[in-house]
């Protein structure tokens, strides 16, 4: 491993290991975020920047071996967008080239306890440009939808997540449901 990745996961994991509040873990995590994306182009290979242009592509860069932690280099084609999804982790983001646009949802009558009757309504857009990070706790989760919008550059992600992200709940946001779907990604790691 790139000991630029081998001293943001050992840093991570330190963090994640010293403070037990999720919310505490992104702050401590978010500074060490925006130094991996300054060294990106020392370890991003050709295999972390591969693209799809049927679908954004996830490429794994790092995976726990016990599933508490996962890092992945996210490509991104103009046009290509996530569903309405959430993730069941905390998470942090930090943008390597292009602009990366968030459109939040939120449930105005609170926490999601069920698959179906989910009232969701947008809320703002973020849109994070190189250098920019962005994080997120699940309380009760956080909900939305990212991507590149048509007519702009492609754009490469960091994402980190609290977890093994290998699911997420996608929302229909008309018919007011959500299902937990498997997600796949490409296995760029050592």
């Amino acid at each position: 491993m790139h000991p630029a990745l081998s001293e943001f996961v050992a840093g991570a994991k330190r963090e994640i290991d010293r403070l037990p509040d999720v919310a505490d873990r992104v702050d401590a995590i978010t500074p060490l975020m925006q130094r991996l994306t300054q060294l990106a182009p020392e370890f991003l290979g050709p295999e972390h920047r591969q693209s799809d242009p049927a679908n954004y592509r996830r490429n794994a860069i790092y995976l726990c071996p016990d599933d508490t932690l996962s890092l992945y280099a996210l490509v991104w084609l103009p046009g290509q967008w996530t569903p309405v999804h959430d993730h069941g982790s905390w998470g942090v983001v930090g943008v390597v080239e292009g602009f990366l646009e968030e459109r939040a949802y939120m449930c105005p009558s609170g926490e999601i306890c069920a698959d179906t009757g989910i009232e969701l309504k947008r809320g703002g857009v973020v849109l994070l440009n190189p250098g920019a990070v962005t994080s997120f706790v699940p309380n009760p989760d956080h909900i939305h939808m990212t991507g590149v919008a048509a007519g702009r550059p492609t754009c490469v992600s960091l994402h980190l997540y609290g977890r093994n992200m290998s699911s997420f709940h996608m929302y229909d946001v008309a018919a007011g449901t959500r299902r937990r779907i498997d997600v796949a990604h490409h296995k760029t790691t050592a």
